[in-house]
Protein backbone atom coordinates (compact mmCIF):
# COMPACT_ATOMS: atom_id res chain seq x y z
CA UNK A 1 0.00 0.00 0.00
CA UNK A 2 1.82 3.35 -1.24
CA UNK A 3 2.30 6.02 2.12
CA UNK A 4 1.64 9.55 1.56
CA UNK A 5 5.72 10.30 1.26
CA UNK A 6 5.43 7.53 -1.86
CA UNK A 7 2.11 9.42 -3.45
CA UNK A 8 3.78 12.60 -3.11
CA UNK A 9 7.22 11.77 -4.50
CA UNK A 10 4.85 10.21 -7.79
CA UNK A 11 2.78 13.06 -7.90
CA UNK A 12 6.39 15.86 -8.26
CA UNK A 13 7.70 12.85 -10.56
CA UNK A 14 4.66 12.77 -13.21
CA UNK A 15 4.55 16.44 -12.78
CA UNK A 16 8.13 17.17 -13.93
CA UNK A 17 7.74 14.48 -16.79
CA UNK A 18 4.34 16.70 -17.77
CA UNK A 19 6.09 19.84 -18.47
CA UNK A 20 5.45 20.51 -15.08
CA UNK A 21 1.45 20.35 -15.07
CA UNK A 22 0.36 17.55 -12.50
CA UNK A 23 -1.74 15.09 -13.66
CA UNK A 24 -5.00 14.82 -13.05
CA UNK A 25 -6.26 11.71 -10.72
CA UNK A 26 -7.01 9.49 -13.70
CA UNK A 27 -4.26 9.69 -16.07
CA UNK A 28 -2.25 9.85 -12.49
CA UNK A 29 -3.58 6.25 -11.61
CA UNK A 30 -2.83 5.28 -14.92
CA UNK A 31 0.52 6.11 -15.11
CA UNK A 32 1.26 5.13 -11.20
CA UNK A 33 -1.33 2.30 -10.41
CA UNK A 34 -1.99 4.57 -7.61
CA UNK A 35 -5.99 4.79 -6.94
CA UNK A 36 -8.31 6.96 -5.60
CA UNK A 37 -8.55 4.53 -2.92
CA UNK A 38 -5.09 4.71 -1.90
CA UNK A 39 -5.18 8.53 -0.54
CA UNK A 40 -8.99 9.72 -0.97
CA UNK A 41 -10.27 9.83 2.71
CA UNK A 42 -7.22 8.43 3.78
CA UNK A 43 -4.60 11.45 3.02
CA UNK A 44 -6.43 13.81 1.63
CA UNK A 45 -10.08 15.16 0.96
CA UNK A 46 -9.74 15.99 -3.01
CA UNK A 47 -6.57 15.68 -5.37
CA UNK A 48 -6.21 19.49 -5.31
CA UNK A 49 -5.19 18.98 -1.64
CA UNK A 50 -2.69 16.19 -2.57
CA UNK A 51 -1.26 18.71 -5.96
CA UNK A 52 -0.87 21.52 -2.89
CA UNK A 53 1.18 19.63 -0.07
CA UNK A 54 2.86 18.21 -2.96
CA UNK A 55 4.05 21.80 -3.88
CA UNK A 56 2.41 22.08 -7.27
CA UNK A 57 -0.97 24.25 -8.21
CA UNK A 58 -4.09 22.47 -9.89
CA UNK A 59 -5.46 24.29 -12.90
CA UNK A 60 -9.46 25.27 -12.48
CA UNK A 61 -10.43 22.33 -14.59
CA UNK A 62 -8.74 19.75 -11.57
CA UNK A 63 -9.96 21.96 -8.70
CA UNK A 64 -13.74 21.90 -9.97
CA UNK A 65 -13.48 17.90 -11.00
CA UNK A 66 -11.63 16.60 -7.78
CA UNK A 67 -14.06 18.44 -5.55
CA UNK A 68 -15.61 16.19 -3.49
CA UNK A 69 -19.17 18.05 -4.40
CA UNK A 70 -19.14 15.21 -7.04
CA UNK A 71 -18.99 12.04 -4.96
CA UNK A 72 -21.45 13.79 -2.38
CA UNK A 73 -23.87 14.35 -5.53
CA UNK A 74 -23.13 10.38 -7.20
CA UNK A 75 -24.12 9.61 -2.91
CA UNK A 76 -27.18 11.24 -2.93
CA UNK A 77 -27.58 9.97 -6.24
CA UNK A 78 -27.15 5.81 -5.09
CA UNK A 79 -29.29 6.92 -2.36
CA UNK A 80 -32.37 8.21 -4.67
CA UNK A 81 -31.75 5.08 -6.85
CA UNK A 82 -31.16 2.17 -3.66
CA UNK A 83 -28.14 0.66 -5.90
CA UNK A 84 -25.17 2.08 -7.74
CA UNK A 85 -26.04 3.35 -10.95
CA UNK A 86 -25.35 2.08 -14.36
CA UNK A 87 -24.32 4.18 -17.45
CA UNK A 88 -27.83 4.25 -18.81
CA UNK A 89 -29.23 5.95 -15.16
CA UNK A 90 -26.38 8.57 -15.27
CA UNK A 91 -27.32 9.52 -18.83
CA UNK A 92 -31.11 9.58 -18.26
CA UNK A 93 -30.18 11.81 -14.82
CA UNK A 94 -28.42 14.32 -16.82
CA UNK A 95 -30.76 15.10 -19.57
CA UNK A 96 -33.52 15.68 -16.50
CA UNK A 97 -30.71 17.71 -14.40
CA UNK A 98 -28.25 19.94 -16.26
CA UNK A 99 -26.53 20.35 -13.17
CA UNK A 100 -25.62 16.55 -12.60
CA UNK A 101 -22.47 15.85 -13.76
CA UNK A 102 -21.77 13.86 -17.04
CA UNK A 103 -21.12 10.15 -17.42
CA UNK A 104 -17.97 11.42 -19.23
CA UNK A 105 -17.19 12.77 -15.52
CA UNK A 106 -17.80 10.34 -13.85
CA UNK A 107 -15.90 7.82 -15.97
CA UNK A 108 -12.39 10.00 -16.21
CA UNK A 109 -11.81 8.45 -12.38
CA UNK A 110 -12.00 4.87 -13.95
CA UNK A 111 -14.92 2.16 -14.68
CA UNK A 112 -17.55 1.95 -12.59
CA UNK A 113 -16.04 -0.60 -10.12
CA UNK A 114 -13.37 1.82 -9.76
CA UNK A 115 -15.80 4.46 -9.43
CA UNK A 116 -18.17 2.54 -6.52
CA UNK A 117 -14.63 1.80 -4.71
CA UNK A 118 -13.71 5.60 -4.87
CA UNK A 119 -17.38 6.35 -3.17
CA UNK A 120 -17.07 3.53 -1.09
CA UNK A 121 -13.84 5.21 0.48
CA UNK A 122 -14.85 8.64 0.56
CA UNK A 123 -18.44 7.22 2.39
CA UNK A 124 -16.55 5.07 4.90
CA UNK A 125 -15.54 8.54 6.12
CA UNK A 126 -18.66 10.42 6.66
CA UNK A 127 -21.45 9.43 8.91
CA UNK A 128 -25.04 8.30 7.61
CA UNK A 129 -23.49 6.97 4.50
CA UNK A 130 -24.77 3.09 5.36
CA UNK A 131 -27.13 2.67 2.28
CA UNK A 132 -24.42 4.06 0.01
CA UNK A 133 -21.91 2.17 1.43
CA UNK A 134 -23.95 -1.43 1.19
CA UNK A 135 -24.52 0.10 -2.60
CA UNK A 136 -21.13 0.89 -3.33
CA UNK A 137 -19.65 -2.28 -1.88
CA UNK A 138 -21.75 -4.66 -4.03
CA UNK A 139 -20.33 -3.37 -7.14
CA UNK A 140 -16.51 -2.29 -5.14
CA UNK A 141 -16.36 -6.17 -4.17
CA UNK A 142 -17.71 -7.40 -7.40
CA UNK A 143 -15.13 -9.82 -9.55
CA UNK A 144 -13.70 -8.00 -12.58
CA UNK A 145 -15.56 -8.96 -15.63
CA UNK A 146 -13.24 -12.09 -17.34
CA UNK A 147 -11.95 -10.66 -20.88
CA UNK A 148 -14.18 -11.98 -23.89
CA UNK A 149 -12.16 -14.93 -25.81
CA UNK A 150 -11.59 -14.22 -29.35
CA UNK A 151 -13.98 -17.16 -31.08
CA UNK A 152 -12.06 -19.86 -32.27
CA UNK A 153 -12.75 -21.89 -35.55
CA UNK A 154 -13.79 -25.89 -34.51
CA UNK A 155 -11.82 -28.41 -36.02
CA UNK A 156 -14.95 -29.71 -36.98
CA UNK A 157 -15.77 -26.59 -39.32
CA UNK A 158 -12.37 -26.86 -41.43
CA UNK A 159 -12.53 -29.49 -43.97
CA UNK A 160 -9.44 -31.04 -44.71
CA UNK A 161 -7.67 -32.85 -47.65
CA UNK A 162 -4.34 -34.48 -48.91
CA UNK A 163 -2.31 -33.55 -51.60
CA UNK A 164 -0.23 -36.41 -52.72
CA UNK A 165 2.59 -37.48 -54.32
CA UNK A 166 2.45 -41.20 -56.12
CA UNK A 167 5.22 -43.10 -57.49
CA UNK A 168 4.96 -45.55 -60.30
CA UNK A 169 8.23 -46.66 -61.43
CA UNK A 170 10.11 -43.71 -62.89
CA UNK A 171 7.42 -41.28 -62.94
CA UNK A 172 5.44 -39.57 -59.81
CA UNK A 173 1.74 -38.57 -59.85
CA UNK A 174 0.61 -35.25 -57.53
CA UNK A 175 -2.81 -35.48 -57.24
CA UNK A 176 -5.33 -34.58 -54.70
CA UNK A 177 -7.81 -36.83 -52.75
CA UNK A 178 -10.11 -36.77 -49.68
CA UNK A 179 -8.64 -40.15 -48.75
CA UNK A 180 -4.97 -40.76 -50.11
CA UNK A 181 -5.01 -44.40 -49.41
CA UNK A 182 -8.19 -44.91 -51.78
CA UNK A 183 -6.61 -43.06 -54.49
CA UNK A 184 -4.07 -45.31 -54.47
CA UNK A 185 -5.93 -48.51 -54.76
CA UNK A 186 -7.75 -47.02 -57.64
CA UNK A 187 -4.91 -46.16 -59.55
CA UNK A 188 -3.15 -49.49 -59.05
CA UNK A 189 -6.28 -50.68 -61.15
CA UNK A 190 -5.13 -48.35 -63.44
CA UNK A 191 -1.68 -48.77 -63.58
CA UNK A 192 0.54 -51.45 -65.38
CA UNK A 193 3.50 -50.84 -62.26
CA UNK A 194 2.52 -50.82 -59.03
CA UNK A 195 2.18 -47.79 -57.66
CA UNK A 196 2.86 -46.26 -53.99
CA UNK A 197 1.96 -43.29 -52.37
CA UNK A 198 5.29 -41.31 -51.31
CA UNK A 199 4.01 -38.76 -49.07
CA UNK A 200 1.20 -36.95 -48.37
CA UNK A 201 0.61 -32.92 -47.65
CA UNK A 202 -2.45 -31.87 -44.97
CA UNK A 203 -4.42 -29.10 -46.63
CA UNK A 204 -7.48 -26.98 -46.21
CA UNK A 205 -7.26 -25.86 -49.82
CA UNK A 206 -6.44 -29.14 -51.89
CA UNK A 207 -7.10 -27.39 -55.50
CA UNK A 208 -4.46 -24.80 -54.63
CA UNK A 209 -2.09 -26.85 -52.78
CA UNK A 210 -1.82 -29.34 -55.57
CA UNK A 211 -1.67 -26.70 -58.01
CA UNK A 212 0.90 -24.56 -56.28
CA UNK A 213 3.22 -27.97 -56.76
CA UNK A 214 2.27 -28.63 -60.42
CA UNK A 215 3.20 -25.65 -61.31
CA UNK A 216 6.16 -25.52 -59.24
CA UNK A 217 7.32 -28.49 -61.43
CA UNK A 218 5.63 -27.66 -64.63
CA UNK A 219 9.47 -28.48 -66.52
CA UNK A 220 9.39 -31.81 -65.81
CA UNK A 221 5.97 -32.94 -66.24
CA UNK A 222 5.31 -35.45 -68.71
CA UNK A 223 1.32 -36.40 -69.05
CA UNK A 224 -1.36 -34.87 -67.13
CA UNK A 225 -1.11 -34.94 -63.65
CA UNK A 226 2.32 -37.27 -64.39
CA UNK A 227 5.98 -35.84 -63.54
CA UNK A 228 9.68 -36.92 -64.21
CA UNK A 229 11.39 -35.84 -60.41
CA UNK A 230 14.80 -35.52 -59.41
CA UNK A 231 15.22 -36.67 -56.43
CA UNK A 232 15.84 -33.06 -54.55
CA UNK A 233 12.29 -32.63 -56.25
CA UNK A 234 11.16 -35.27 -54.24
CA UNK A 235 12.99 -34.57 -51.18
CA UNK A 236 11.79 -30.76 -51.14
CA UNK A 237 8.09 -32.12 -51.45
CA UNK A 238 8.36 -34.46 -48.35
CA UNK A 239 9.80 -31.54 -46.43
CA UNK A 240 6.31 -29.83 -46.24
CA UNK A 241 3.24 -32.08 -43.62
CA UNK A 242 0.89 -29.02 -43.74
CA UNK A 243 0.25 -26.60 -46.21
Amino acid sequence: MPDRDYILSEIQRTAHQNGGTPLGAKRFADATGIKDRDWLGKYWVRWSDALKEAGLAPNAFQTAYDDDALLAKLATFVRELGHFPIKAEIQMRKQADKAFPSYTAWRRRGTLRELAATLLTYCEGRSDYDDVIESCSAVANAPPPKERAEPRTRVADVVFGEVYLLRAGKHYKIGRSNAAGRRERELAIQLPEKAAVVHTIKTDDPPGIEFYWHRRFADRRKNGEWFELTADDVASFRRRRFM
